[in-house]
């Protein structure tokens, strides 16, 4: 496995206004079955889905880790400032990095 064989993933959804959290080892099918998918999954409820961040993880428990983290932040500047504050991206991959 080479060092993005997992991501995080952030969706985001203007219909809805919220946010989509998420790991993968396939980003592009992932993001698929999302816009595709069941009526009871909660990203049945929009359309209209796109790939706001992503954080290449070496692991899968690292990419657990991280995605935890993000989703117990239930924070939506959070998640904004992951993109405005790259050091923040930098610090979770260090914390999460012996998972």
């Amino acid at each position: 496995m080479t060092a993005s064989d997992y991501h995080v993933y952030i969706l985001y959804s203007s219909t809805l206004d919220g946010f989509y959290i998420g790991y993968t080892s396939n980003l592009e099918i992932r993001l698929k079955y999302h816009q595709n998918a069941l009526p009871h999954k909660y990203t049945s409820r929009a359309k209209d889905w796109e790939i706001f961040y992503t954080i290449a993880c070496k692991t899968k428990k690292q990419a657990l880790g991280i995605e935890k983290h993000i989703k117990k932040m239930k924070s939506k500047i959070y998640i904004q400032n992951l993109i405005k504050y790259p050091e923040i991206t930098a610090k979770l991959l260090e914390r999460y990095m012996d998972c």
